[in-house]
């Protein structure tokens, strides 16, 4: 019997050395005992060291004025930028003249017309008073030219997305190609990218709608792609039996049968190019996100939530049609469908006739509510009372306080303390310990190129805040998420709120967050929880909600409790969607960097917000290089790829 137990050990031993992550971890052991010496002995202080620093200020200096002075006389400038400008001014300018002339009642009825054909009643009444809202907010012309400005930007996204979907669905070295363009596009941030294109075509409509389609393009370009790519392959051989050429095969089987990812692609194009409207505003784009951006200069919260109100209601509104047509794509077409849609056209231009008629074109000023002063007043009310001197739990300057000295302060105190050569170690173990040697590769070089940068001090100081707002994110999403997905009710309560804060301005909310936490960077990273919360909410939710039935009625025929069931069950199975949840709100946080630097954030979201101030080419866009290098180590170090998946498996 003592034999038989000593020997099951020695029996079980070369098993587990056989597990792919005890090999890992024997490697990495090994490669840490050979290098961390040698790391040691020749950097010891553990800063970055100034010999590997490249200094890149002065050529982008110089190309930063070398464009001012050729802008107006280089051909490059002339004949293709300034050709490119005036058409988007004439695009924008004929889409506003044909809204003004449609008057508030012909948009009106046009969109609740078409709500109406896309989805029934209930959701042309909702698009109908929510379009009326706006002029009911005293916001019927900034709404009409955001409305102007958005359409040609989302028709100019949907273009180039559509085609650099083509080319990366139709060719996989093209796919390789496009893919690290396109992170580069979603991950840079949005001032980052500002500066350069101000310097090209200066302040104006056509900066903001050219800055909107990098930032709106690359959804519909990887939908399209994901279409594409997904395509039934028994339906495209069918067709390439029948002798179809490969233009014919993309007309008309690999296009129809993306169509769904199609639609996808053009709702995210839209929410993100409504996310930009305030940004926007600040290169000149007019319209609602001007009228939120002066509010917030003079500290005015009532009149930036009027403002912000219409934004956050043209994105519900959009959102809810686009994904109605969605989901009744694959339905079969109803009789006289195109005579409904001929009458509905019919009708809103009857309506529109009338109002002109009528002299009704203009949004009667009688009718405006003045909500700027209540609003005021309750922000004032909160300030007030809940800011300090609240009996037992303090207010909550003093969370804010608390939560830098007691997290903030110790992370970051903590990453900045670590030597270089240990963070890239770390960062090298975890991505290759959920990933391949090539995602530790990846992790590794694009921290080192951040100290390469020169800003290796500020990235640690924004990992801090970053690593701080996930954590809280995924504390309050994960345990949102769970309730919402066991209860139907908590659910149909939830959608509202997270619509309204998914896309309601960031710029918005800012004001009531450094009016309740002061400025710092506490309420930037308040502001960062409360931005990617609405989307760890939704996909834990959706991730849960999917988990097959069958496991779930299994579990209970065994007499497994529900908490039993959640954890033993519904976690394990939604695992993939709650890594996806983990990454999205590492991007999300990151997204709002920028936003967190203008409330004492600091670090590299204020170099790129003083970049663009100051007209600092050089600043902006290396602090903004060094936020996508760290929004590319989170996301290898946070998401597990496919094929390591299904190797493991």
């Amino acid at each position: 019997m003592a034999t038989v137990t000593a020997a099951a050990p020695r029996a079980t031993a070369p098993g587990v050395l056989k597990h792919p992550v005890v090999r890992k971890l024997l490697l990495l052991v090994l490669a840490a005992a050979i290098l961390v010496p040698l790391a040691n002995a020749r950097w010891a202080s553990g800063t970055w060291p100034s010999a590997l620093t490249v200094d890149f200020s002065d050529q982008l200096t110089k190309a930063s004025v070398w464009i001012i002075d050729n802008r107006d006389s280089h051909p490059l400038f002339v004949y293709f930028f300034g050709h490119l400008s005036n058409a988007v001014v004439i695009c924008v300018r004929a889409v506003y003249l044909v809204l003004l002339a449609a008057g508030w009642a012909g948009v009106t009825a046009a969109a609740s017309l078409i709500a109406w054909r896309v989805a029934g009643w209930r959701l042309a009444a909702g698009t109908g008073a929510a379009i009326l809202a706006c002029g009911f907010l005293g916001m019927w012309i900034p709404t009409m030219q955001t409305l102007a400005l958005m359409v040609v930007a989302v028709l100019a996204s949907v273009v180039v997305g559509m085609l650099l979907g083509l080319a990366a669905g139709l060719s996989d070295r093209m796919d390789r190609v496009l893919r690290p363009v396109l992170d580069t596009m979603q991950v840079l941030p949005a001032y980052a990218y500002l500066l350069p294109v101000v310097l090209v075509f200066g302040m104006g409509v056509p900066a903001a709608v050219l800055a909107t389609v990098v930032y709106a393009a690359p959804p519909m370009a990887r939908l399209t792609a994901l279409g594409l790519r997904g395509a039934d392959r028994e339906v495209l051989e069918a067709v390439e039996s029948l002798g179809a050429t490969a233009r014919q095969r993309l007309l008309t089987a690999r296009i129809p049968l993306a169509r769904k990812e199609l639609l996808l692609g053009l709702n995210q194009t839209i929410m993100m190019a409504l996310s930009m409207a305030v940004i926007a505003s600040v290169i000149g784009a007019g319209g609602l996100g001007d009228r939120v951006y002066q509010a917030l200069a003079s500290v005015d919260v009532g009149a930036a939530l009027a403002a912000g109100i219409p934004i956050v209601l043209l994105a519900v509104v959009l959102d809810r049609v686009t994904c109605a047509a969605g989901e009744s794509l694959g339905d079969e077409p109803q009789p006289n469908g195109r005579a409904r849609w001929l009458y509905a056209l019919v009708a809103a231009v009857a309506v529109a006739v009338a109002g002109r008629l009528l002299g009704r074109l203009d949004w009667p000023d009688a009718w405006a509510l003045n909500i700027a002063e209540p609003v005021n007043r309750a922000v004032d009310w909160m300030t007030a009372h809940l800011y300090s001197g609240v009996p037992v739990i303090g207010g909550t300057a003093d969370w804010a306080a608390h939560f830098t000295t007691w997290v903030l302060d110790p992370v970051r105190d903590g990453l900045q303390w670590l030597p270089w050569w240990s963070v890239l170690l770390i960062v090298a173990t975890l991505a290759w310990l959920i990933g391949t040697w090539r995602t530790a590769l990846t992790a590794v070089l694009a921290m080192a190129a951040i100290g390469v940068l020169g800003v290796w001090g500020p990235s640690l100081d924004t990992l801090s805040q970053v690593l701080a707002a996930v954590a809280v994110t995924l504390v309050l999403g994960f345990a949102t998420g769970i309730a919402a997905a066991r209860s139907d009710r908590v659910e149909r309560l939830l959608r509202p709120v997270l619509d309204v804060f998914q896309t309601m301005p960031q710029f918005v909310y800012l004001i009531p967050v450094v009016a309740l936490f002061g400025v710092g960077r506490a309420p930037a990273v308040a502001a960062a929880v409360v931005y990617a919360l609405p989307a760890v909410v939704r996909i834990t939710t959706q991730g849960l909600r999917q988990v097959d039935p069958a496991a779930l009625e299994s579990a209970r025929s065994l007499g497994a409790t529900p908490a039993q069931q959640l954890r033993q069950v519904q976690i394990p199975l939604a695992r993939p969607a709650l890594l996806l949840a983990v990454n999205q709100g590492v991007v999300l946080v990151l997204a709002v960097v920028i936003i967190g630097g203008l409330v004492g954030g600091g670090a590299l979201g204020y170099e790129v917000v003083a970049g663009l101030a100051q007209g600092d080419l050089a600043t902006g866009l290396v602090a903004g290089a060094a936020i996508v290098c760290l929004g590319l180590m989170l996301d290898r170090v946070t998401q597990p790829t496919e094929r390591r998946a299904k190797k493991g498996a």
